[in-house]
């Protein structure tokens, strides 16, 4: 579930997204996986099954994140909320989490779509508080 440092300098995850990760597991058992993604496609934390390679997911979400973006702006005007994508074998639902992340879930095709999204909109403002937060402190804690 963690995001290994592979000697890059990326800084471990944060505690707080992790925890949330792993809540909305526990609150809803039918979940695959999920992972938070930064808005330039880099990998921040996951709970994703060992058959899903983290790093490519995040970058997937992303490039359908810039597209959802830009045709929400087109269409409406606005800011970006979700996107659902439905496929045979089940969702891939994309939340925003703040201006520079998204949560990404992932669900079997038998799921409650109603139950998923009162389940993770929340965990996304969450996320969004912890990633703003641990943002805004500085490098010594203060």
């Amino acid at each position: 579930m963690t995001v290994p440092d592979p000697g890059g300098g990326r800084p471990a995850p944060d505690p707080g997204v992790l925890r949330e990760l792993r809540t909305l597991r526990e609150r809803f058992p039918r979940l695959a996986g999920s992972l938070v993604a930064s808005s330039d496609g880099l990998l921040i934390a996951h709970d994703l099954p060992p058959s899903i390679e983290p790093a490519s997911m995040a970058a997937l979400t992303t490039s359908g994140l810039a597209l959802s973006h830009r045709m929400v702006e087109a269409a409406h005007g606005g800011a970006f909320n979700e996107v659902v994508v439905n496929g045979v074998n089940g969702y891939v639902v994309v939340y925003s989490a703040g201006p520079t992340a998204s949560l990404t879930v992932l669900a079997g095709p038998g799921v409650n779509v109603g139950r998923l999204h009162l389940e993770s909109r929340p965990v996304a403002r969450a996320i969004a508080e912890h990633l703003t937060s641990t943002s805004t402190r500085s490098p010594t804690g203060r």
